[in-house]
């Protein structure tokens, strides 16, 4: 089938393309190739390519920035999603797009996962632009699977993993003090590709939950990293009021993949796997950038 990715020179997009390229034909577009909020940039895109499935991993996750700068936020999150949904209407194409778990408030007492028929009530711009896109899409099509994954990691582009590593081997010597309470699955990237993948030829619709099984606190995650990449750090737990930020982060950010698991398409392993299978694949890259990022 032939396959638009939007978003492609991102972390997911990066690894989407590298999944679906052996077995589809892929035409893999960048936020430089194409603005998905400019209507004219999209028609022509649909009109050159006429895809048969677009995978919308463009976005603006910038989440702390997107308090001030809701403009571009909900252009990117809200407006450009309901821009492919409507083309993918009008040529009947399969859209499958990523969304995010701050469509929830994450106030739901931990480990209590949340569900895809769960109340929504994003309480920052980013997950109302979010839920904006969502809305958008199904109010425009019937064709689509929007994906709520959360927590991403990958050897593309900027992330938490990454930047605990910089900061580990940057300065060895000081305390780095890492969130304890707010709760989520560390989510490979190249693990939702596969996943992305097993839904381009389904027929399955709706909004579904993709994140890897079980979960931890972002200091948990972290002592587990640095743990398998054998980088030695000391670490020390604190809470959400000692490292407050602009935007609101979920306490609760726990998703369960209820409705890839009841179709049978489920392709989330434990986190800690994925997190091995990561460090094992890629260790000397991940250092060798967080080496470099000192210089």
């Amino acid at each position: 089938m032939k396959v638009l990715i939007t978003g492609a020179g991102g972390q997911l997009g990066r690894d989407c393309v590298a999944r679906l390229t052996s077995v589809h034909r892929v035409v893999a577009c960048t936020s430089a190739d194409l603005d998905i909020t400019d209507s004219d940039q999209v028609d022509a895109v649909f009109r050159e390519n006429r895809p048969e499935v677009v995978i919308n991993c463009a976005a603006y996750t910038a989440v702390d920035r997107c308090e001030k700068e809701s403009k571009r936020c909900f252009g990117a999150n809200g407006v450009g999603p309901g821009l492919l949904a409507v083309q993918c209407s009008a040529v009947n194409a399969r859209l499958i797009h990523i969304s995010t778990d701050y469509v929830f408030d994450g106030n739901r007492p931990v480990p209590e996962p949340y569900c895809e028929d769960d109340l929504i009530n994003p309480l920052s711009a980013y997950g109302r632009s979010k839920l904006a896109g969502e809305q958008a899409i199904v109010e425009s099509m019937d064709n689509y699977c929007i994906l709520r994954t959360a927590w991403l990691y990958g050897l593309s582009g900027g992330n938490f993993l990454k930047t605990i590593l910089r900061l580990a081997l940057s300065r060895p010597e000081n305390q780095l003090k890492i969130v304890n309470d707010q709760f989520g699955s560390l989510t490979w990237t190249a693990r939702l590709a596969e996943q992305i993948e097993a839904l381009v030829d389904s027929k399955e619709t709706g909004i579904m939950h993709a994140t890897a099984e079980g979960f931890s606190s972002w200091f948990e995650g972290a002592v587990f990293f640095l743990q398998v990449m054998g980088v030695e750090a000391d670490l020390a737990p604190c809470t959400s009021r000692e490292y407050p930020t602009p935007a609101h982060r979920p306490a609760n950010s726990i998703l369960e993949n209820k409705r890839l698991k009841k179709a049978g398409l489920n392709k989330m392993v434990p986190w800690q796997q994925d997190v091995q299978a990561f460090v094992d694949q890629n260790r000397q890259p991940l250092l060798d950038e967080a080496m470099a990022g000192q210089a």
